[in-house]
C-alpha cells in the first residue's frame, strides 16, 4: 500500500486500475485474456511463417494477409502484456511517456489495419472486375508501397492525440479506470478542458474510418454488380467465395471496433467494467478469428498450413 501511495503521488506516473469493480476476480479474468492472446499470437505467426516459407504464396493477396496478421499482433501486443502484469502481479503504474507511447502505437496500428482492409477490398475488386490486368495493377511492390502510404497516413492522423493530451494538466487524480491507455480514458482524468480531445476522437472515428468504410462498400458494390452480370452459376459461386473471406474479416474488425468505441463514448448506462471488457475483446477476438477465416475460406493457404501441421 505504501508503494501504491508513493506511485500515486508521483507526477510522472499514471495508475491503470485494470477492470474497476472486478479486482477480486482479476486472476480468473486473466485466464481467458491470456489464452486468447497466446492463441492469437500462435495463429498469426503461423500465417507469417507459412506464407514466408512457401514461394507459391508470395502473391498480393497473401502479402495482405501477412500485413493484417502483423497489425493483429501489434494491436494485442501493445496492450496485453501490461494488462496481464496488472492481473497477475498488480503492477498498475505506467509512466506518462509510456502511457502516451502505448496510446500512439495502439492507434497507429489500428489505423494501419483499416487501410489494409481497404486495400484488400480493392484487391478483390481488381481480381473480379478486371482479372486480365490484375497482375499488372497489383504487384507485390505496389502492395508494399500502398502499405507504406497507409502507415504514413495512420501516423499523421494519430500523432495529434498524444500531443494534445501532453498539453493537458493532470492534477491529483492520476488513476485511469482501464487496462490500457485509451485516448478518451486518459483525457477524462485531466482537470482541463477536453472538448478538443473529444472532437478529435470523434473526427477520427467517424470521418477517417467512415471514409475507409465507404471505399470498402464502394468496392464490394462494384464487385456485386459485376458478379450479377455473370451468367454462369459456377462463376457466381467462385466469385462470391473469393470475397467471402475478406468480408468476414472486415465485419469482425469494424463491428467490434465501432461497438466498443460507441459504448465507451455514448453508453452511459453501461457498467464501466463492461466497457473495459468490450474494449479488450476488440483487441483479442479479431486476431483469433481472422487466421481461422483465412484457413477455412482460402484453400491454397489451408493446404499449406495443413502440410506443416502434418509434418509437426
Amino acid at each position: 500500500m505504501a508503494a501504491f501511495n508513493f506511485t500515486l503521488s508521483d507526477p510522472s506516473i499514471f495508475i491503470l486500475m485494470g477492470i474497476p469493480g472486478l479486482e477480486a476476480a482479476r486472476i480468473w479474468i486473466s485466464i481467458p485474456f491470456s489464452m486468447f492472446y497466446f492463441i492469437s499470437l500462435f495463429e498469426n505467426f503461423t500465417i507469417l511463417f507459412v506464407v514466408g516459407k512457401e514461394q507459391t504464396l508470395h502473391k498480393p493477396m497473401y502479402l495482405l494477409f501477412c500485413m493484417l496478421a502483423l497489425t493483429d499482433i501489434g494491436m494485442s501486443t501493445s496492450v496485453m502484456p501490461k494488462a496481464l502484469c496488472i492481473f497477475w502481479f498488480n503492477l498498475k503504474g505506467i509512466t506518462v511517456g509510456g502511457c502516451f507511447t502505448q496510446m500512439f502505437f495502439l492507434h497507429v496500428v489500428s489505423g494501419m489495419k483499416s487501410v489494409i482492409l481497404v486495400i484488400m477490398a480493392f484487391d478483390r475488386y481488381v481480381a473480379i472486375c478486371n482479372p486480365l490486368r490484375y497482375t499488372t495493377i497489383l504487384t507485390n511492390s505496389r502492395i508494399a508501397k500502398l502499405g507504406l502510404v497507409g502507415l504514413t497516413r495512420a501516423v499523421l492522423i494519430v500523432l495529434p492525440g498524444p500531443l494534445l493530451l501532453s498539453r493537458q494538466p493532470f492534477c491529483a487524480n492520476r488513476i485511469i479506470p482501464h487496462t490500457y491507455c485509451e485516448h478518451i480514458a486518459v483525457a477524462k482524468i485531466s482537470c482541463g478542458d477536453i472538448t478538443v480531445n473529444r472532437m478529435y476522437g470523434l473526427v477520427v472515428t467517424f470521418v477517417v474510418l467512415g471514409l475507409d468504410l465507404m471505399l470498402i462498400a464502394l468496392s464490394y458494390g462494384l464487385i456485386i454488380r459485376a458478379i450479377l452480370r455473370i451468367s454462369s452459376k459456377q462463376a457466381h459461386q467462385k466469385a462470391f467465395s473469393t470475397c467471402t473471406t475478406q468480408i468476414c474479416v472486415i465485419l469482425t474488425s469494424y463491428a467490434s471496433y465501432f461497438f466498443s468505441n460507441l459504448t465507451h463514448r455514448l453508453g452511459q448506462g453501461i457498467a464501466p467494467h463492461v466497457h473495459i471488457i468490450l474494449a479488450n475483446f476488440y483487441l483479442l477476438i479479431p486476431p483469433i478469428l481472422n487466421p481461422i477465416i483465412y484457413g477455412i475460406k482460402t484453400k491454397e493457404l489451408h493446404d499449406k498450413v495443413g502440410k506443416y501441421i502434418c509434418r509437426i
